[in-house]
């Protein structure tokens, strides 16, 4: 049996010029990329919302620990991380009352109450942001836990609660999106159902539908909700936190605040010791369970360089999906498409193409969309399909020793494919990036050349991209970990105006 191969853990770079293999140490020692003056955010918010934003901002102005936790290292404080200022006494506070949310939120509905409570808050923001004279850098979204728990897919309000009956069934709604009416002189009563079937255009998703319908309006968010600031404060019936944070409350003030930072223009850190001139791109693919036709999907494209800026290229919807292969698959025409905008905007960025693109994907591709893709890859580019997927489970238990095997090993099948563990045991942290014996990840070049070791260094420092999540690593590259999150948020609604946007709009 051929041994294990082991791939050296990236460094990340940070200010001046400084490397090393975790974020949290490298923003501790020697601060952000960049700098930022400060961060001025926008708080959409009930008063009791803002009241707890503007806490947890005072909070973590000073260090946070993690109780009995040694593998979550502390959190030092905002302004001795990042060296800006994110204070709580200059943000722009538009206030949701908690009347204007109980008169959605008790609709029987699920798609009504969630549509409403969306346009209750983005409706605020868009005004704001059209009217203030003040800058905003980034909006928190701080919404009450009963807006988490009843605008969700699979949430229904309990009968005791409901005080709007719901107009009209869902099966009923799909004719109105289908066949609308003809009559311009239908009554009120007609009206209001069809005003109710137009919510089922939308998914009854609160975090996905907002972050979908403020795409065309370039704005940055963060949703949070108030007991996940104030966690300390919501207890049950016996005193006890419901969401008890104690073991991880610095890990989320690392979290929030990176992410913050990251949303505001600020740039944490970036990928070390990587190829110039290289591109990689992450195909996402998302049944759009609204339409008619069982094959339709939505498909975009993930582009990320080694800077760490990412964006986001949103394709046609068309008959992607195959049901019998359970596959996806773009038609010449669109793939075409979707390759051309994100070299253009390579091109547009750095004054020259690529020299290398690697597309990520967790289906094969076939030989129809992959002489698309080279039809319009510039000769000196050269274009390489890899394939990434956790369909060939791997299990590797080690004989001697405590710990699992280590984030890093390969097994090289051959020059083409391996298995990858981008979780296992971590020295540096004392602990392993998984709560059970880890899964490696199945890599295979579908089309192209490339050194199977380069590309599973790659793949292994693109698992360090995650602003949306201060940790030493993930389990998948970046070029994949959210897409099925944004082919969710694309697909929220069925009219959505998505024109190129940088990766922070989406997470």
């Amino acid at each position: 049996m051929k041994e294990l191969e082991y791939i050296e853990e990236p460094n990340i770079l940070f200010a001046h010029g400084q490397k090393c293999t975790d974020a949290r140490d490298g923003l501790s020692l020697f601060g952000p990329l960049n700098n930022l003056y400060g961060i001025k955010s926008g708080v959409v918010a009930t008063k009791e919302g803002k009241s707890i934003f503007e806490n947890y901002l005072n909070q973590i102005q000073k260090p946070i620990y993690n109780a009995n936790n040694i593998t979550r290292p502390m959190f030092p404080g905002f302004e001795a991380v990042f060296g800006c200022k994110w204070e709580a006494k200059s943000i722009v506070f538009k206030e949701v009352t908690n009347e204007e949310i109980g008169k959605h939120l008790y609709n029987e509905s699920t798609h009504k109450r969630t549509y409403d409570l969306v346009s209750l808050f983005i409706n605020k923001i868009i005004s704001a942001n059209k009217n203030e004279d003040e800058r905003v850098d980034v909006w928190f979204v701080v919404v009450p836990d009963e807006i988490y728990k009843y605008c969700r897919p699979n949430s229904v309000m309990p009968k005791n609660m409901v005080q709007i009956k719901s107009l009209i069934k869902k099966s009923k709604a799909k004719t109105f999106r289908y066949e609308p009416t003809l009559f311009e002189d239908i009554n009120n009563e007609e009206k209001a159902k069809e005003k109710e079937a137009d919510t089922y255009n939308y998914d009854a998703q609160f975090h996905d539908q907002l972050k979908a319908r403020l795409l065309e309006h370039t704005i940055p968010t963060q949703i949070l909700r108030e007991s996940t600031l104030a966690w300390k404060d919501f207890k049950n019936g016996f005193g006890v936190p419901l969401r008890d944070f104690s073991k991880i409350e610095g890990h989320l003030a690392w979290t929030i605040s990176t992410a913050a930072f990251y949303k505001a223009g600020g740039k944490p850190w970036k990928l070390s010791d990587v190829r110039n001139g290289v591109c990689y791109l992450g195909l996402v693919y998302k049944k759009v369970e609204k339409s008619k036709n069982p094959r339709n999907a939505c498909c975009a494209a993930q582009m990320f360089l080694d800077n760490g800026d990412g964006t986001v290229f949103k394709g046609e919807v068309g008959p992607w999906y195959n049901p019998e292969k359970g596959e996806f698959h773009l038609k010449p025409k669109e793939a075409k498409a979707l390759l051309t905008q994100a070299l253009d905007s390579y091109k547009e960025q750095n004054g020259d193409y690529p020299k290398e693109v690697f597309i990520h994907a967790k289906t094969r591709f076939n030989t129809q969309e992959w002489r698309a893709f080279q039809e319009v890859t510039p000769n000196e580019t050269n274009l390489v399909g890899v394939t990434i997927t956790k369909t060939k489970p791997l299990k590797l238990y080690k004989s001697k020793g405590d710990y699992t095997i280590l984030r890093g090993n390969a097994f090289i099948v051959n020059e083409r494919s391996a298995f990858l563990w981008t979780v296992g045991h971590v020295p540096k942290i004392q602990t392993a990036l998984s709560m059970e014996v880890p899964n490696p990840i199945f890599i295979d070049i579908n089309k192209g050349e490339a050194d199977i070791r380069q590309v599973l260094k790659d793949i292994l420092a693109l698992t360090k991209l995650n602003y949306n999540a201060c940790i030493y690593a993930d389990g998948e590259p970046v070029t994949l970990r959210f897409a099925d999150k944004i082919g969710e948020i694309l697909t929220a609604s069925t009219e959505i105006k998505a024109p190129p946007l940088a990766f922070k709009y989406y997470i």
